[in-house]
């Protein structure tokens, strides 16, 4: 028989599967793993909630998979599903996993004896359970639906009340509406095909003729995707060490494929990382296009108009001001500060669009905001052609707050077919809370002594880069397309540089306060760089139209390196 786990929070965990003893531990083996010593084929059909559907037929049919895994969820997920819980006791997972990923090819994965593996259960892995339970019985298949629970943390609200707990990013106290608590119970898995050794390197690689190209530089990038401290990247199994991982091409592949080998791993943790999310107002976005000469200017008098007026019938009902507010017209470079390059004419493009945000505490509010954006298109500056997706939604904004909370006060359980068969007790003998100082690497006199001369690069022709959030963090990594190439990216790109580069989107709490660290992945030849307060509140917390961070690394393709020899010329 086939195996689906369906896990409540983050990643794929892999799971027993028909056992039936009371207790188990996490360090045992179990039903659903491949003989010993045999490597292990993982197809990773997703990325996030939203991903394309063409991944499962292509992994399915193509990739002679043991496993295929699903990974939909994020802190912002998780505060999209909070709140469709709180619309139906039935909803908080992800539908397209049931309807769309699984439905369809529900029968060959059973004949294929393919094991799946998901975190599409949220908030609500037992729903999850029964839907998928529903279209296993539909196609008369016999599948052992196994669900992990333990994760949610809701029913100790009151008690983390008192506890002194303050936000692992910001050093807020605990807030008083909590709407859901979950700790990070598993971990994320790359994409496509990974094929795991037992030594623990892989083989990443693809199916063939299904397009896109797996090299050095996509999977770098992919490696420091959404990344911190790449010495200390804390995971409830295990703390990793991606620092010293190199990637080798691997010829002979169609699309391509690599070698990942250098990862390594020290005990976890006692303490699990916990994502809660708290009410926090109300929020909405109009997004519009303009026409004409001036668009940018018509488009920011625009948005200034409609704030005026809203404020107007605000003071009228006795309504406070906007808790805060973004204007940007998308079309200026707005997002790029002073960086932003001018038209020749100074007339600025001839097509732009408005994108205007606004927070609230009061719902009624930010319904007044909504109602009075399509009179703008009559009764303000000619050109606005029409409100992308219509009038806009009015949604409550769900900030997510994150602590650390002990492993010993947590009861992981496993369901299998709707009934509960084992409680984890977890193994805290091999962990560790030592706590590793970051002391920023020093310019060494190898760097200082590198040779100068009269030519500069873009980044872009020096470097990959790629960029990603966490919280109200973002991340930029920066890989060296040639190795000779990295001593010279080290020397420049330093962290006040970068933060010199990005002031315009830092917001500094404290006077003396280092909004970016730099840290350093020798392994690929790559700098990651984490960049404090630069999201606006980040997720769905933010107003800004880039509120996770994905073209921060882009942006920073533009940045010059300077009086440098003729780098080219050292790799020809």
């Amino acid at each position: 028989m086939s195996c689906a786990a369906l896990l409540g929070l983050r990643g794929p965990r892999l799971l027993r599967a028909a056992a039936r003893t009371p207790r188990w531990s996490r360090r045992r083996s179990g039903g659903c793993e491949p003989p010993a010593g045999g490597a292990v084929r993982i197809g990773c059909a997703s990325g996030f909630w939203g991903d394309t559907a063409a991944a499962v037929p292509q992994l399915l049919y193509g990739g002679k998979l043991d496993f295929l895994v699903f990974d939909y969820l994020s802190e912002i997920t998780m505060s999209l599903l909070t709140a469709a819980k709180a619309r139906s006791p039935v909803l908080g997972y992800t539908p397209d996993f049931v309807s769309a990923a699984m439905a369809p090819y529900i029968k060959d994965i059973h004949r294929k004896g393919v094991r799946v593996i998901s975190n599409a259960g949220g908030i609500n892995p037992l729903a999850c359970a029964a839907a998928l339970q529903e279209v296993a019985k539909k196609a008369d298949v016999d599948l052992k639906i196994a669900v992990v629970t333990g994760d949610d943390l809701m029913s100790e609200k009151e008690n983390l009340k008192g506890a002194g707990i303050t936000d692992l990013e910001s050093g807020k106290q605990f807030p008083e509406s909590i709407h859901s608590m979950n700790v990070y119970l598993g971990h994320n898995i790359g994409f496509p095909i990974v094929e795991c050794s037992s030594e623990g390197d892989f083989i990443l690689s693809k199916p063939p003729d299904t397009g896109g190209l797996i090299s050095f530089g996509t999977v770098a990038e992919q490696l420091v995707y959404e990344l911190g401290n790449p010495q200390r990247y804390l995971l409830p199994d295990v703390t990793c060490d991606f620092s010293e991982v190199s990637i080798t091409e691997i010829p002979g592949f169609d699309g391509g494929a690599v070698k990942v080998h250098g990862a390594k791993g020290s005990p976890p943790s006692t303490f699990y990382k916990v994502n809660a999310t708290y009410l926090d107002g109300f929020r909405a976005t109009a997004v519009c296009p303009v026409g004409g000469p001036k668009a940018v200017q018509k488009g920011k008098r625009t948005a200034e108009s409609i704030l005026q007026r809203t404020r107007l019938i605000f003071s009228q009902l006795g309504y406070e001001d906007y808790s805060a507010v973004n204007i940007q017209v998308l079309g200026s470079e707005d997002t790029y500060g002073p960086h932003a390059r001018r038209s020749i004419d100074g007339q600025g493009p001839r097509e732009a669009v408005i994108w205007l945000a606004v927070h609230h505490k009061r719902k009624e509010a930010v319904e007044i905001f909504s109602r009075e954006i399509a009179p703008a298109g009559t009764g303000m500056a000619p050109g606005l052609t029409g409100i992308v997706g219509g009038r806009p939604r009015v949604s409550p904004v769900l900030k997510p707050f994150f602590f650390y909370y002990p492993k010993s006060n947590v009861e992981i359980s496993l369901f299998l077919n709707g009934q509960h068969v084992e409680t984890l007790e977890e193994d805290l003998t091999f962990t560790s809370d030592e706590v590793v100082s970051f002391d920023p690497p020093k310019i060494s006199s190898e760097l200082k002594d590198l040779p100068s001369g009269p030519h500069t690069y873009r980044l872009e022709d020096l470097a990959y880069a790629r960029s990603g959030d966490k919280g109200n963090s973002a991340n930029i990594g920066v890989i060296a397309r040639h190795p000779l190439y990295y001593p010279y990216l080290k020397k420049t790109l330093t962290a006040q540089a970068l933060e010199n580069y990005f002031q315009h989107l830092l917001e500094r709490e404290k006077p003396e306060e280092e909004l970016v660290t730099r840290y350093e992945l020798p392994g690929i030849h790559g700098l990651n760089f984490v960049l404090k307060n630069s999201l606006g509140g980040g997720g769905i917390a933010s107003l800004r139209s880039d509120p996770q961070g994905k073209a921060l690394g882009q942006m920073l393709l533009d940045f010059q390196i300077k009086n440098v020899p003729d780098l080219k010329s050292l790799i020809e």
